[in-house]
């Protein structure tokens, strides 16, 4: 019983070191054509990142540029944000999102 346990254990260890793959050179990523199209921001989104045409990354890190700037993250939960009067227009009134929710919203203020 124990030549058996002992015979099986070879065969899955043979099986681990001979299932590695060769490593390959890290590839840079490629950014996503559809994120790096410059969009047009409505009126509202243009009174808190400017106006102009901007790829959507550009739109998010210019957001949070606003939202460290003027303090508007909840204190005891970090993935809440405050509205100020500029963003409620982009929230649709609401006091505070979640960070998850203010990108949905966001979105639909770009063309």
């Amino acid at each position: 019983m124990a030549t058996k346990k002992k015979a099986a254990s070879k065969k899955t260890a043979s099986k681990k070191t001979a299932s590695k793959k060769p490593v390959k050179a890290k590839v840079k990523r490629k950014p996503n054509a559809a994120f790096m199209k410059p969009m047009t921001p409505s009126a509202s989104l243009a009174a808190v990142i400017g106006a102009g045409p901007m790829p959507r990354t550009e739109v998010t890190k210019k957001i949070w540029a606003y939202i460290k700037k003027n303090k508007l993250q909840d204190a005891k939960n970090r993935r809440m944000i405050n509205a100020d009067d500029k963003l409620k227009e982009v929230f649709k009134g609401a006091k505070q999102v979640s960070m998850f929710e203010m990108t949905k919203l966001v979105s639909k203020h770009l063309k």
